[in-house]
């Protein structure tokens, strides 16, 4: 067991995290989502599971050890609802307020459009589908830098 890991993360989660670079995308998404058929054709090429798991309790997991891109304006990306892209259902809400926990801030989803978002997501670095069994519980974050203290100010 590692410690300060949220348990949710299994090793292949960690793994694709860890290897994604700044700017590479991830996407959390519903148990609606055509997520294998969208995962084979990403950089990963296969889907990542976590069963049973909400969508906005992903978020809280994935962001607990992966930083947003701050050289973009929109990091944090939502699927629109069909008919109503200024509608947010309650689990877009949810992972809201998880992004703006994990980021100390407002950081608001911008939306994309139902079918933009699935070649989006084709194009992302991986997919990890939740249990999620509301709909629209679908979400694109982009990779950002973590800056390492500088070292030489201390000395």
């Amino acid at each position: 067991m590692l410690k300060n890991i949220d348990p949710l993360l299994n090793a292949d989660i960690l793994h694709a995290l860890c290897a994604m670079g700044h700017g590479d995308e991830v996407v959390i998404c519903d148990a609606n989502f055509p997520a294998d058929s969208v995962a084979r054709q990403t950089v990963l090429g296969r889907v990542l599971r976590l069963d049973g798991v909400s969508s906005p309790r992903a978020v809280r997991a994935v962001l607990s050890v992966m930083p947003l891109d701050t050289f973009v304006d929109h990091p944090a990306e939502r699927m629109e609802v069909v008919g109503d892209a200024s509608a947010l259902p309650a689990v877009q809400r949810e992972a809201q307020q998880e992004v703006d926990a994990a980021e100390g801030r407002a950081l608001p989803f911008a939306s994309i459009e139902r079918f933009e978002f699935y070649t989006r997501a084709k194009a992302a670095y991986c997919v990890i589908a939740t249990g999620e069994t509301r709909g629209y519980g679908c979400f694109i974050f982009k990779k950002g830098v973590q800056l390492a203290p500088d070292v030489s100010e201390k000395n």
